[in-house]
């Protein structure tokens, strides 16, 4: 199969989805796209990165990764991942996009670096009104990622925080899906408790004897 025929059979594939009478319930609620595997460190964290958006749906919410989609994972949530590049294959970035609300996914975390990361953006054009939140992959990615005009809306985060990304996906479905909610809420919960417990031994150990408890 050559480069051309494999991009036009998940052209071909996301199409047939879109056409497929599936509940909810199996189907990704959550789209997880990148320009570049090259991206992948920071959408799903390692390689010395912060922890991506893959992990905060996986390791703190209890989502399942979907990579059949019609054989669904028993988790109620999930999330699919695929490689879309804005400009090296458009055909398929489109054909993600406007096919995204029927094969049931609920929102849209887009990934893009380089100072053309146009792929968030773009997406956020075609597949309106299904919410897509933007995550600039560097620095200098960020002002081509939220540079969208007046009626065009697309959420962002701060570069590389694919994280956030996913703590708002989260936060969106949750005002459908009380379940989903209550595991923000524990997270949440676990953050203050964190604070809290760092907080309490810094005050009572000092710094020098906090630095020999915590520091490596």
């Amino acid at each position: 199969m050559t480069n051309a025929d494999s991009v036009q059979s998940l052209i071909d594939q996301l199409h047939e989805q879109a056409e497929m009478d599936r509940s909810d319930e199996a189907t990704p609620d959550v789209g997880i796209i990148m320009g570049s595997d090259s991206d992948l460190a920071t959408m799903a964290g390692g390689k010395g990165k912060r922890p991506g958006a893959t992990g905060a749906l996986a390791d703190e919410l209890d989502f399942a990764e979907q990579t059949d989609y019609t054989d669904a994972p028993d988790a109620r949530f999930t999330f699919e991942s695929f490689v879309v590049s804005a400009h090296r294959t458009p055909e398929l970035m489109y054909a993600y996009a406007e096919t995204a609300e029927a094969r049931g996914l609920d929102v849209i975390i887009a990934g893009a670096g380089g100072k053309s990361a146009d792929l968030p953006n773009m997406t956020a054009s075609i597949a309106y009104p299904l919410p897509v939140i933007g995550v600039p992959v560097q620095e200098k990615s960020v002002d081509s990622v939220i540079g969208m005009p007046q009626g065009a809306p697309i959420t962002a985060v701060d570069a590389g925080k694919s994280f956030n990304a996913a703590l708002t996906a989260a936060q969106i479905l949750s005002r459908k899906h009380p379940e989903l909610r209550e595991r923000l809420q524990t997270y949440h919960d676990g953050l203050q408790a964190g604070v809290g417990a760092v907080s309490r031994d810094l005050h009572e150990l000092g710094t020098p004897g906090f630095k020999d408890a915590h520091w490596d």
